[in-house]
């Protein structure tokens, strides 16, 4: 059973940083093309970053200078560190895997606000 456990959501004051932990289970992530998306109220979900299983990334204008995506196969985990983080930052972070079918966590909640 394949399980990807999202962790480290929270409230953030603006230009605080946050680090997403997204743990794998029942796959052989290594393999695995790995991804963060988000989705705010009222507003279609999109990608923020991508890292492909040899390791290249790509990010969403929007975050690039500002979040890091990385990925520990020996900890089949990734994670996305997020710095400089805005109120537009807000949002539900899911974690999504991919290596031919698709698989997605719950999610956790971001909130940036003063």
């Amino acid at each position: 059973q394949v399980q990807l456990v999202e962790s480290g959501g929270n409230l953030v004051q603006p230009g605080g940083s946050l680090k997403l932990s997204c743990a794998a289970s029942g796959i052989t992530f290594s393999t695995y093309f790995m991804a963060w998306y988000r989705q705010a109220p009222g507003k279609q979900r999109e990608r923020v970053a991508f890292i492909t299983s040899a390791g290249v990334t790509n990010y969403l204008d929007s975050v690039k200078g500002r979040f890091t995506i990385s990925r520990d196969n020996a900890k089949n985990t990734v994670y996305l560190q997020m710095n400089s983080l805005k109120p537009e930052d807000t949002a539900l972070y899911s974690c999504y895997a991919e290596y031919i079918i698709g698989y997605w966590g719950q999610g956790t909640q971001v909130t940036v606000s003063s």
